[in-house]
């Protein structure tokens, strides 16, 4: 155990008075002042002249557009970046936070949207990796045991420490990240996207974490770009916009409606979803559909479902139960050991050779959008007009007999940039470079210019801006309304029941329940997801 976690460790153990009287001392400093921070990349200003004081023992909440700026922000604060100019304070004293090592030093951690931790390690090899001792490796597990233990009484967090943490569910190792980094001194804790990745449940389990670290005197940083989050657990939230600090406001002062229009620079209301009757003819249909893992185990388990025209269907279900595994099957990425029957528009696409069928199932109309972008959707390293033909690399218009015509792709990429809203508007950038949101637009631009039969669609707005979001759903209607089809998987049963016109529930690989959304409630659909029956 290092120097500064035997300090931190004290000072969570002191008498409750002391801390009391610490907190209110320390509300009256801010535990971050950012004066004047400038961030460019090449020409383009990611952060301008960023001026921002956060108070200590508060949750204050960053919010802004995709490509606003706040991923950046954070990064600078935690050390991956270093601002071109300006100054940080952290609890009063000027900071040089050249690495991510001297801002954990300052007592700053990091969750970010995408976990960093080893599945194959337990949950305390995990914590404990990057600080080891090079002699008496069981002396430190055993003393870590004894603090994490008593810091998952202190913030109510309970964790198993002995799991590897790949069993665990991704609001288990959320608070694994939250525990690695208290363990390692942290006293501000920058959130990024945290919700992003719960079930509703999880969520409040997660709020009531984030309660107990204020109660405590942590301080907060939480970005999201769900705005009714804001509202529930932020003290303080800050607007940015472009690179800049729009507006910094009370939260209880405050509106989602003034907060939205703030981040867009435009009012922005979600248009109703108009009632949809779909077409009696059906474009899809599975029957007896069944996966297993190359160990055997059974991932799917007899899935039957059809999907009309004219309609979306949405798929409801807890992480890890199948729903994945499904889109994989029906884009044609898994392609072995499974059984059963897909008919599409009449006719069996169901392929069980060792052929990779997922290039077939694009020329026959079925596009995909993946719920990992990053990981299966883009490559980071490649410009972003490469990524916008990932995939449709072989089409005719683009493939000349000896060399790719690569100005026709770019300028069909300009193109998109400019319908979809695409920032920044360079085709040259390396795609890593985008945000989150402006990535998925990529994606939806290349899978929407085919104008598929059916899209399949994981987590259309998983880390995607109000203003992103309301364009994305626009665009899944339109695709809808043509006399086409949409399948999409999400964790959050708001977007669900705005989008769907039907649902059903995964359990286990299986299908557990079935409704039309006018029929059915959330409180119904989340009990199927929990496996808990409705009398009970």
């Amino acid at each position: 155990m290092n120097d500064s976690t035997s300090r931190h460790f004290l000072t969570n153990n002191v008498q409750m008075e002391d801390n009391e009287s610490k907190k209110i001392e320390s509300l009256s400093s801010p535990a971050i002042e950012l004066i004047d921070i400038n961030k460019r990349f090449g020409q383009l200003y990611a952060n301008y002249n960023i001026n921002l004081a956060i108070k200590s023992g508060t949750i204050h909440g960053i919010v802004g557009e995709n490509g606003a700026g706040k991923s950046t922000l954070m990064n600078i604060l935690y050390g991956y970046y270093q601002a071109d100019s300006g100054i940080i304070k952290i609890d009063g004293k000027v900071t040089n936070l050249h690495n991510s090592h001297a801002a954990i030093q300052a007592g700053i951690g990091m969750v970010h949207q995408h976990f960093m931790l080893v599945d194959e390690f337990t949950v305390l090899e995990n914590i404990i990796l990057g600080n080891e001792k090079r002699f008496s490796l069981r002396s430190v597990y055993k003393k870590t045991t004894k603090i994490l233990s008593d810091l998952m009484h202190q913030y109510q967090m309970p964790v198993p420490l002995d799991a590897y943490v790949g069993d665990l569910s991704l609001g288990l190792q959320q608070r694994v990240e939250i525990l690695k980094a208290i363990y390692r001194g942290a006293n501000i804790l920058i959130l990024d996207e945290p919700t992003s990745v719960l079930t509703p449940q999880e969520t409040n389990n997660f709020f009531t974490i984030l309660k107990n670290l204020k109660e405590q005197g942590k301080t907060i940083l939480f970005i999201t770009h769900k705005l009714r989050e804001i509202m529930e657990i932020t003290d303080n939230v800050t607007v940015m916009r472009k690179g800049e600090i729009i507006d910094t406001l009370i939260t209880n002062t405050t509106t989602e409606t003034k907060l939205a229009k703030l981040m867009v620079g435009r009012d922005v209301e979600f248009k109703s979803k108009t009632k949809n009757i779909p077409s009696s003819e059906i474009l899809l249909s599975v029957k007896n559909l069944c996966l297993k893992d190359p160990s055997k185990r059974l991932l799917l388990d007899h899935i039957n479902f059809t999907v009309k025209r004219r309609e979306i269907l949405g798929i409801a279900g807890i992480a890890g139960n199948g729903q994945t595994e499904l889109l994989e099957v029906l884009a044609g990425m898994r392609y072995k050991h499974k059984s059963g029957d897909i008919i599409f528009r009449g006719k069996n696409i169901i392929d069980n050779s060792h052929e990779h069928p997922a290039h077939t199932r694009r020329y026959l109309g079925i596009g995909h959008i993946p719920e990992n972008r990053s990981k299966v959707g883009l490559i980071g390293n490649f410009k972003a007009w490469e990524s916008s033909i990932l995939g449709y690399q072989d089409d005719p218009f683009i493939n000349g007999a000896y060399f790719l015509y690569s100005k026709v792709a770019i300028d069909r990429f300009k193109r998109q940039i400019a319908k979809y809203n695409i920032w920044p508007s360079e085709p040259f950038l390396k795609t890593s470079v985008f945000s989150g949101g402006n990535q998925q637009k990529i994606l939806l631009a290349r899978e929407l210019g085919r104008h598929p039969e059916l899209l399949l669609v994981g987590h259309p707005t998983r880390g995607v801006d109000i203003g992103s979001s309301e364009f994305i759903y626009q665009q899944l209607f339109e695709l809808r309304d043509s006399d086409k089809s949409v399948i999409v998987v999400s964790a959050d049963l708001d977007e669900l029941f705005f989008l769907a016109d039907r649902i059903i529930v995964m359990l286990e690989g299986k299908i557990v329940g079935e409704s039309y959304v006018q029929d059915t409630n959330k409180e119904k659909i989340g009990c199927l997801m929990a496996g808990i029956k409705e009398n009970k």
